[in-house]
């Protein structure tokens, strides 16, 4: 598995398409932003899903962690019946979330990238995007990665998502 952890519009998905297009063996990527996109209507603004604060901020709720666990443990289920997972995350509780992949991988291999950015060009790829709060990327920019071990960190504040896929792929080799 390959596990890039970065903030809000810091150009994680970007690498995830460079990384398909790049490793020769079929990749499955999987995003947090598709896990919230996949909860019910009810949890989305709600204190035991998810909510976006006017400001940026994110909280999440008990019944987000439950959720949040089942799919990661389901990740973790499909890597090991053989399927190469590259995953696209937003480490929120930084090295606490970091914890929570580490229970659930067990002993299964994991690349750790960690993403970053700027947080004033991540703030302009956030207004560019149009579908962010404003504020998000500014507030996880350094928050995500407190704490975090990576194996590999990139910057794409001056470097584009291929040259960073191609950063990841020399690292998984």
């Amino acid at each position: 598995m390959i596990i890039l952890n970065g903030g809000s519009s810091s150009g994680k998905t970007g690498i995830v398409r460079c990384l398909q297009a790049l490793l020769p063996d079929p990749w499955l990527a999987f995003g947090i932003d598709s896990f919230v996109d996949a909860l019910p209507a009810r949890m989305q603004d709600s204190d035991d899903g998810i909510v976006f604060d006017a400001d940026g901020g994110v909280g999440v709720g008990a019944d987000f962690r439950t959720l949040e666990a089942a799919w990661a443990g389901g990740l973790v289920a499909m890597a090991r019946a053989g399927a190469r997972i590259v995953v696209d995350d937003v480490f929120l509780g930084g090295a606490a979330s970091q914890r929570r992949w580490r229970e659930a991988l067990g002993d299964l291999p994991v690349l750790w990238v960690g993403v970053r950015c700027e947080s004033a060009v991540a703030e302009g790829r956030e207004t560019a995007r149009g579908d962010r709060t404003a504020g998000m990327a500014a507030r996880q920019a350094l928050t995500v990665h407190e704490g975090v071990e990576y194996d590999l960190e990139v910057d794409t504040t001056h470097t584009g998502s291929l040259a960073c896929a191609r950063a990841v792929a020399a690292a998984l080799a």
